[in-house]
């Protein structure tokens, strides 16, 4: 089916977009161009969403806005914002009255022309999905990027070859309610995540396996060995499925082996790289090498894979370096919403940090961090919502150096350069997600840089 056929099914239906957020803003557009009766629902104000409301009513949009927006839905297809959990009481009584719950990302698999790779995890995903689209590029092939990264691709499918590759990262939001599966899938790990959303982790685990209940034949999955939950995922993934691994050699994927990255099939392996030669530090991305490596074994060459791993300078907000002054080295790790990703954050440097961490958390416990900070920080600085609760998981654990806390989150930045000195490093790794202060990760990362650079 083609983007406009696709379109062209939902004339003379009623259909409901719930978020007027970036994903969705495209698809808001295709669907007022061709006519369609669209009503938009958003938890935010008519004056906090601005003049696009003014835009939307001019083109025969309605909207509802505000805390009640999800009463009463009438329609015969609604498109679910990945942050607009399904089981709302207002979406799980349209759907019995027979709605059609759907998504952006949903409809671009119905849409889409060409193979679609896809990650998802708890951790890792923002990376793994970047450098796998790198491997591609440098191997030739034409890529697009998107799902939880980059931007919306749906309005895009048309312009899309045949040949071409969509590598999409996926949340556990977005993957809740698939019914389609990408060609080739890739599970980071598995670990507690977003359960301030999620009814329990059985709800999270199952998103995250839905990435591959529907994989076409002979569809690839790749799973991490290294993590209990994926490792179990094996017997449900289809028929070709590769393990990576960082511990253990194995069969049929990619694994360290002193110090060398390894892909392997049928229990015969080609080196890669030296680990010493990846460009971003960390084994966490070591990890995230393994994976990408493990899912393109055979799809690109081991020569792009190695160029990549050697070159890719990093994610945005991802152990970031932003500046060196007097002898200070100052990361941007804003991407770190979650106490796990803080962890191998944390695991990336040789010394210990000074930290700055809070923001608002997931319901996620902070105790596996505190022993972390022990281990890994020589002074705290803590700000936002979870400061309290991040202070304790650290006292709990044994820490005993400085702990700062400050209201403010341009005091605290201010508060961590004030106690470094020359051959420290200062990181902003939250471990919790920006919504007590920020739009999103990028942009307290932003406000974060845009501080540090003002320091003299």
């Amino acid at each position: 089916m083609t983007l406009s056929q696709y379109i062209d099914s939902l004339k003379g239906k009623r259909v409901t977009v719930l978020g007027l957020g970036v994903s969705n803003r495209p698809l808001v557009k295709l669907l007022l161009d061709a006519g369609i009766d669209l009503t938009v629902r958003d938890a935010a104000s008519t004056e906090q969403l601005g003049g696009i409301v003014t835009e939307l009513l001019e083109h025969g949009c309605k909207i509802v806005t505000g805390e009640d927006y999800l009463k009463d839905i009438k329609a015969d297809v609604i498109f679910r914002s990945p942050g607009i959990m399904p089981h709302e009481p207002g979406i799980v009584e349209a759907v019995k009255e027979g709605a059609v719950l759907t998504s952006e990302m949903e409809a671009f698999f119905e849409v889409c022309p060409c193979k679609i790779i896809a990650v998802t995890g708890s951790d890792g995903k923002t990376t793994t999905t970047t450098v796998i689209s790198e491997m591609l590029k440098a191997d030739g092939k034409t890529v697009h990027v998107g799902g939880n990264i980059g931007t919306p691709l749906l309005d895009k499918a048309d312009s899309m070859k045949p040949e071409d590759v969509a590598v999409l990262e996926l949340s556990s939001f977005q993957l809740m309610t698939m019914k389609k599966s990408p060609d080739m899938a890739l599970v980071t790990n598995v670990a507690p995540n977003h359960l301030d959303k999620h009814k329990d982790m059985d709800e999270y685990v199952d998103a995250k396996r839905n990435i591959f209940q529907n994989i076409p034949h002979p569809g690839v999955v790749a799973l991490n060995a290294d993590n209990d939950m994926t490792r179990s995922f094996a017997d449900a993934a289809g028929e070709d499925v590769r393990f990576f691994s960082r511990r253990d050699v194995v069969e049929n994927g990619a694994y360290l082996e002193n110090g060398t990255l390894f892909v392997s099939r049928d229990g015969k392996a080609e080196a890669v790289l030296p680990a010493e030669k990846i460009f971003i530090p960390g084994e966490h991305n070591v990890e995230n090498y393994l994976g990408a490596f493990a899912l393109l074994y055979g799809e690109v060459s081991l020569g792009s894979m190695a160029r990549t791993a050697e070159t890719f300078r990093g994610v945005e907000h991802r152990i970031e370096l932003v500046r060196e002054l007097r002898g200070v080295k100052y990361y941007n790790d804003s991407i770190a919403s979650s106490p796990s990703r803080t962890r191998a954050g944390l695991r990336a440097f040789d010394q210990k940090v000074i930290l700055i961490a809070g923001g608002k958390d997931k319901g996620v416990p902070f105790d596996p961090l505190g022993e972390d900070i022990k281990e890994h920080v020589k002074i705290l600085v803590l700000t936002g919502l979870a400061a309290d609760k991040i202070e304790k998981a650290a006292k709990d654990a044994g820490f005993e150096g400085p702990i700062i806390k400050k209201e403010d989150f341009k005091d605290a930045v201010l508060a961590a350069s004030a106690e470094a000195g020359e051959g420290d490093v200062v990181i902003l790794s939250p471990a919790c997600t920006s919504f007590d202060r920020f739009k999103n990760f990028a942009e307290r990362g932003n406000r974060f840089k845009e501080i540090v650079m003002g320091i003299e």
